[in-house]
Order: C-alpha cells, then sequence, then structure tokens
C-alpha cells in the first residue's frame, strides 16, 4: 500500500523537483508553472498544450528568455509563424540566456551566406542552433580548423546543422579522423588534388563519419583486400560509396556477399564485378536481398540478367512492380527487354521512359511534355 501512494505522489511531482533528493518527500501540489513565462509563449502563438505534455519541465524553469529568442529570430527575418514554430519544436531555446543566443548567431553566420539561410536551418535544427555555452569555444575551433582545410563553408554549415556533436567535441578527436580518411584515400592511389573534393563529398553525404571509430576504416579495407580487391577496386568503390568506409562492418559484409554469391552462382572474380557495378550491395542485409531476388524472379528477370546489371537490386520490390507496370503498358517486355529500362533514379527512369512512350505511342500532345504520375 506505502509503495502504491508513494509511487502516485512521485508521478504527480513536477519534473523539476522529482530529481532533488531521494529524501525528500514529494507533495500532492506540483509546483507552478512560469507564468511570465507562458504567457510570452502564448502571446507568441506557440503552442502551449504541446510543450506541456513532451517538454513541460521547461515551464517551471527560471529564468527564462522567451523574449529575447523571438526578438532574436524576427531579427534575422524570421515571420512570426516561423517563431512560434521554432519554439514548439524546441523550447529548451528560451533557457538560453541572451549573450549565448548572440554568440551562436555570430558564429553560424561566419560560414553561413546570410541571416535567411541561418533562419531555414534553425527551422529544420533548432536543438543544433540553440546550445549550451560550454560547446560553443570546440564549435569556433572546429570551425576554424575546417576552413583552414579548404573545406565549403556550405559543408561546414550542413555538418554543424546535421551532426552538431562533431562540432561540440574536442577538436583534436575531428582531426584525427579527418587525418586518418585523407591518409587512406592517398594510400590507395586517390590523388592529392582530388582529396578535398572527396573529403567534402563524403563529409556531405555522411556526417555523422566524423563521430566514428578510425578503426573501422582499417578494418573494412583489411576486409575487402581479403577478398581479393584490389587497391585500384577500393579507391574506385571508395570513391562511389563513400559512406562504406565506417557505417559497415567485416561482418555484416561477409554475409551480404555471401548470400548474393550463392543466389547469383556466381564465381569470386564475378561477385567483385557485381559489387564494383553496385556498391550499394554491401549495405543491404540477406533479408532485404532475399526479398529483391525474389521481386525480380516474380516478374520473370533471370539470375543471369540480374548478375548482368545489378543496380537493378537497389529497387524496391514495390517500385519494380509498379515500373514493370508503366512499361507494360506501352508494350515493353521486361522479361526479354533490358533492365536498364527499369533501373536508375525516379528522374532517370521518367526520362527513359519518355522516351520508350514517343517510340511506341503517336502522341496526340507535346511530345517532349514530362510525365507526371509518381513512382
Amino acid at each position: 500500500m506505502w509503495r502504491l501512494i508513494t509511487t502516485s505522489l512521485w508521478l504527480r511531482c513536477p519534473r523539476g523537483t522529482a530529481v532533488q533528493t531521494q529524501t525528500r518527500f514529494c507533495t500532492t501540489r506540483p509546483a507552478e508553472e512560469n507564468r511570465h513565462a507562458v504567457e510570452a509563449l502564448y502571446l507568441l502563438s506557440v503552442d502551449i498544450q504541446k510543450i506541456r505534455k513532451l517538454k513541460g519541465w521547461i515551464l517551471y524553469q527560471t529564468p527564462t528568455y522567451v523574449s529575447e529568442a523571438a526578438d532574436l529570430l524576427r531579427g534575422m527575418g524570421a515571420s512570426g509563424p516561423v517563431v512560434a514554430q521554432v519554439l514548439t519544436l524546441y523550447p529548451e531555446a528560451v533557457l538560453c540566456n541572451p549573450e549565448q543566443m548572440q554568440a551562436q548567431r555570430d558564429l553560424w553566420l561566419s560560414v553561413c551566406p546570410n541571416q535567411r539561410e541561418l533562419v531555414a536551418i534553425i527551422e529544420k535544427f533548432p536543438a543544433s542552433f540553440f546550445t549550451c555555452a560550454s560547446q560553443h569555444a570546440n564549435q569556433q575551433d572546429n570551425i576554424t580548423y575546417f576552413r583552414h582545410l579548404n573545406i565549403n563553408k556550405r559543408v561546414i554549415t550542413k555538418l554543424m546543422a546535421g551532426a552538431p556533436q562533431s562540432f561540440s567535441r574536442p577538436v583534436e578527436d575531428n582531426k584525427k579522423m579527418l587525418h586518418t580518411l585523407q591518409a587512406a584515400y592517398l594510400g590507395l592511389g586517390g590523388k592529392e588534388t582530388n582529396v578535398k573534393i572527396w573529403l567534402q563529398k563524403l563529409l556531405s553525404q555522411n556526417p555523422f563519419v566524423l563521430l566514428k571509430d578510425p578503426e573501422t576504416l582499417r578494418q573494412n579495407f583489411q576486409f575487402l583486400t581479403e577478398k581479393g580487391f584490389t587497391t585500384a577496386q577500393l579507391l574506385e568503390l571508395l570513391s562511389k560509396l563513400r559512406g562504406f568506409v565506417t557505417e559497415l562492418n567485416p561482418g555484416a559484409m561477409r554475409r551480404t556477399l555471401a548470400f548474393s554469391q550463392s543466389t547469383l552462382g556466381c564465381s569470386d572474380d564475378q561477385l567483385r564485378g557485381v559489387v564494383l557495378d553496385c556498391p550499394a550491395l554491401l549495405y543491404y542485409p540477406e533479408a532485404v536481398l532475399a526479398q529483391r531476388f525474389q521481386g525480380l524472379f516474380a516478374v520473370g528477370v533471370s539470375v543471369a540478367r540480374i548478375a548482368e546489371a545489378p543496380t537493378v537490386l537497389e529497387l524496391t520490390t514495390e517500385i519494380v512492380n509498379h515500373r514493370v507496370q508503366r512499361l507494360k503498358a506501352h508494350g515493353y517486355d521486361i522479361r526479354t527487354g533490358s533492365l536498364e529500362a527499369l533501373c536508375g533514379t525516379k528522374k532517370e527512369f521518367e526520362a527513359s521512359h519518355g522516351r520508350l512512350r514517343l517510340r511506341r505511342e503517336r502522341p496526340m500532345f507535346n511530345p517532349v511534355a514530362p510525365l507526371r504520375t509518381d513512382d
């Protein structure tokens, strides 16, 4: 009985008081919300009920800087609805003091083209902008280091927004990983003149690469070398599939390659060719590959033809079925025709489908008008 009563009382305490001490008794009457903060948020049309539901503890904090946060955003050109959206999505922003917010604005504008683009970033990634003051020095050091490497400012901005942890940690940690990546690229025969471009693409595609363990990179290269990939082929993979260097691991790749080889019935040399044609194959678990193989078999595509055009495995079964039906409607039989008509991104498929349509039909309207149906 006593356990049930104390649990009930504990749950009714606000978050701010529930963590004080284990020996202090909780009262059944919650502390009052910060009325000044609630009223300020209400005037800004912020969804206070959503905050109460998800992050109610913020409304009990003192001091808060609601008007200061709103003024900062408006000063950079944010509209009223954008201000309300930012503070609803990330109400922790009102706990940042004005000096901290001003420092963050100046820091971000050192790499962001203008205030309008910065507002757009804050709208999507408010938690990346409204960070604690203790991280400011690390952020500044990392920006200085990346600028020293001549990394494009837009890439730096994307990193700060999408992977703020990498810019909040000591710059020495990022230096270690970047040195490892550069050494790997150059060690495989990459040109010094291309390393900057490659590195920027890698960071842009996979912002979290800096947070990975450099040892993972070595293990992946060692595994693929043992599988017979040459230095030139590894460089080709590294250039095509930049994320694999740290996102994968030998165990996962071993299982995927074994399943693919067993299904395709190919030799080791042929398997390497398939991987070089479709590097994304390294990413898919056996369950995903099994489903995609079965989906292709179901529409009449043979194993041999998959091996000839392995990029078809990048498409989900749903997309394959949809595209097959669209091609069939224009008299194209995927069982005998080239799989190239099936492969590619949505944009590439639309282009090839459009050309096929012109060959199969005598259009009664503008023949270059794009197709408007979606996958």
